[in-house]
């Protein structure tokens, strides 16, 4: 990308952070909060996302979620946005009991059925049709460990609530690419010391984003409480593994790291990234009982109190996007 565009980028990205503007960034920065859940039960999602069910628009006819990437790209469906969409919506259903909240996870559910598709591996997967700026261009049709993982867990829910056996088809169907390694078509991949990993992004080398795989390692957690199916226990169980081993690779010592970029100057979390990891290792340490989460959730939250931590990760993050974005 030429430094034109990339300073373009940056602004495009710091405006969403920190400005009160619309974007279709501004769908993905909620304010991260846990759910009413009781481990090894199906219910209320992990986490809230009431925002995110909030979601003003715009929508299409059939009020699915679409997210305005604007310019050559213009209004997208996101199957992530839209199973977040779902689940927050699920969540404020079972508090509420509204009819117009069931509706609105039905219509998310029902969207992700049909939007299953399958890959050129013969995997069924969620796709991206459109083309996206990561490190390199993702190029459209793209798929994700993320959005397996939340599709997952929408259509279980939608499975619980009406009896349909179509979405425990889909959620099955969809399952069959997180077992399956990136070179096989599916999203897993084992790193050189024998580790599953969950890619949100399957880009090589692997860069192992850690929210993304967080949330997916939920949808095998799911999955495995539907249909109590061996294979989705072993997966759960050595997400959990992995995820503990590594968690000192994303601790900085002063805040915690979105990625493990490869690259010389680190990509460190924006603070709603860093906030996000902390939430996500409370309900880790809650699904799994494994202290090291309790551990770091406390250490990360920590630094998050200190601005000079924060200060500095914002201005080292805008020094990264400029370098490698």
């Amino acid at each position: 990308m030429a430094r034109s565009s990339r300073i373009h980028y940056y602004r495009r990205v710091l405006a969403a952070y920190l400005l009160p503007t619309r974007s279709q960034l501004t769908f993905w920065h909620d304010q991260p909060a846990c759910g009413h859940f009781d481990p090894g039960v199906l219910g209320e999602y992990y986490m809230l996302f009431s925002e995110k069910a909030d979601y003003p628009g715009p929508f299409d006819t059939a009020g699915i979620p679409l997210l305005d990437y604007r310019g050559n790209i213009g209004r997208q469906y996101n199957p992530i946005a839209i199973a977040q969409y779902g689940l927050g919506n699920h969540s404020l259903y079972v508090r509420t009991g509204h009819a117009e909240r069931r509706q609105k996870f039905l219509a998310a559910a029902g969207w992700l059925v049909c939007n299953l598709e399958k890959n050129p591996k013969g995997l069924w997967v969620w796709n991206h049709q459109f083309d996206f700026e990561y490190r390199t261009t993702l190029r459209a049709p793209w798929y994700s460990g993320l959005a397996q993982g939340q599709g997952i867990s929408v259509l279980l829910r939608a499975h619980t609530e009406t009896g349909d056996d179509q979405y425990l088809d889909g959620a099955r169907r969809a399952f069959a690419a997180l077992l399956a390694p990136v070179d096989e078509g599916g999203v897993a991949f084992i790193d050189a010391d024998g580790r599953t990993w969950i890619e949100e992004y399957i880009v090589s080398p692997p860069t192992h984003i850690l929210n993304g795989f967080i949330w997916a390692s939920w949808g095998v957690y799911d999955y495995w409480l539907a249909t109590r199916d061996r294979a989705a226990e072993r997966l759960f169980q050595q997400a959990m593994a992995t995820l503990a081993a590594v968690l000192p690779r994303y601790d900085t010592g002063f805040w915690s790291l979105y990625e493990q970029s490869g690259t010389r100057l680190k990509m460190l979390a924006s603070p709603f990234y860093h906030r996000l990891h902390t939430v996500q290792l409370r309900i880790l340490h809650a699904l799994s009982a494994d202290e090291r989460f309790a551990l770091y959730a406390q250490r990360w939250e920590d630094y998050q109190r200190k601005p000079l931590n924060r200060a500095r990760a914002v201005m080292q993050k805008a020094v990264f996007k400029l370098c490698y974005y």
